[in-house]
């Protein structure tokens, strides 16, 4: 407070003492001319009582200028820490991407160029909002260029990653225990940002067994523990190109890892299908099969809920609103919409947003019959209502559950 006025009655009260006081430590008494008020500058004056009866105490602690600092900067850092809690746990992950994807590809002796040119080939159409990254392997044992990180990890890289694979030389020894090794710390670099949904190593190999070390128990150990130390969900993908004898090297090793089966390719044309189906073609299925499976039980409890209304059950259905509303498919759409560059990604998409939208108006119906319950008015129309909601939404699902069983068995071991 910079200032206090007085009436002319109560400034009159105050003693010549207590006047002089003020005067001295903050100035003269002014009264400006015509004016019937005082005005008293207490800008700076710590503790001023006016009136006959009346007490006041006032307690002062007057820090050193060295204290004081430090507080301001233990303040700040307070604050910093707090901002940086803040965009760790909530901000940050608002930018990770969905998938994270490593290409692991083999460059030792064989025909490199097929697998090169089948990379270059089809990444340029994988998703928009992957995160993706190179490395290759295959060299002298015990060397530490024997396998090699091309391209760090991020997103809108495709033609980086292409023009890098274009350039990859000829190994000696296929060194795939320190490759997929070194491709597995990759995703844990400082920073680095975690899939929300799918981390991923797609493996291109020639060999089903590490050129450097014959010990193949020692080998799946070393794996499995850098992948444990990761501690990150990694899905492998292995695609043997030109395998031989020792194909039976590569399953042990996904077994081991208990992943799914290697594809074994021949041909650098079926090489690109299957490298096509990995990186496009299996993501939009996964994301749409996800809205399907997020979507469908919330409608089946929904379904439920319409007898427990008519039974006075309310809270039956209150419930299996509850769950239906917070069945969110935004991140499995979102992945959908950065995947358009194929017509499966385009008409799945369409249909998962459609699912979405029905879902939605299931909900609505089931409020209402639930409003209707509860006021004691009649249900016969709010339930037609309902059901005609239901149908189209089921109607809708088995549209596009026939649509994602008929893009998988265009995959690796499917039947059409």
């Amino acid at each position: 407070m910079d200032e206090i006025r007085l009436s002319v009655d109560a400034a009159n009260q105050l003693s010549s003492t207590t006047s002089d006081a003020i005067q001295k430590a903050h100035g003269e008494l002014k009264t400006p001319e015509g004016n019937s008020t005082y005005t008293v500058n207490l800008s700076k004056s710590k503790g001023v009582i006016v009136g006959d009866n009346a007490r006041q105490w006032n307690t002062f602690w007057e820090l050193p200028k060295s204290v004081r600092r430090l507080l301001i900067v233990l303040l700040a850092g307070v604050l910093v820490v707090g901002s940086g809690v803040v965009a760790i746990r909530w901000i940050v992950p608002m930018f990770a991407p969905v998938y994270k994807t490593m290409f692991l590809i083999d460059a030792a002796e064989g025909d490199l160029a097929s697998v090169t040119g089948a990379l270059t080939t089809i990444v340029g159409n994988s998703g928009d909002r992957d995160s993706q990254s190179l490395r290759s392997f295959g060299g002298d044992c015990g060397s530490d260029e024997n396998t090699s990180q091309l391209v760090s990890f991020g997103t809108g890289n495709q033609q980086e990653i292409a023009e890098a694979a274009r350039s990859v030389r000829q190994g000696t020894k296929a060194t795939l225990q320190r490759g997929i090794v070194e491709a597995v710390g990759d995703f844990t670099t400082p920073l680095s940002l975690k899939a929300r949904q799918v981390n991923r190593i797609i493996v291109v190999t020639r060999h089903g067994k590490d050129a450097c070390d014959s010990d193949h128990e020692f080998v799946h150990d070393q794996i499995r523990s850098r992948v444990a130390a990761a501690g990150l969900s990694i899905e492998f993908k292995f695609i043997g190109y030109q395998v031989d004898d020792d194909g039976d090297r590569l399953t042990e090793l996904a077994t081991q890892l208990k992943q799914q089966e290697p594809t074994f390719t021949n041909s650098p044309e079926e090489l690109k299908r299957v490298l096509a189906w990995f990186t496009t073609i299996e993501p939009v299925l996964r994301s749409s099969q996800s809205v399907v499976n997020v979507l469908n039980p919330t409608v089946d409890k929904l379904n439920s809920a319409t007898e427990a209304i008519k039974n006075g059950r309310f809270d039956l259905a209150d419930t299996a609103m509850a769950d239906a509303k917070n069945a969110v498919v935004d991140v499995q759409i979102e992945d959908l919409d950065g995947r358009t560059s194929s017509t499966d990604a385009v008409r799945l998409r369409d249909m998962a947003v459609r699912l979405r939208t029905l879902q939605a108006e299931v909900i609505g119906a089931a409020e209402t019959l639930l409003a209707s319950a509860r006021a004691g008015r009649a249900l016969a129309e709010p339930l037609l209502s309902y059901t005609k909601a239901a149908d189209a939404y089921n109607a809708e699902a088995r549209n596009m559950t026939d649509a994602l069983t008929s893009l998988r068995a265009q995959g690796p071991g499917g039947t059409r």
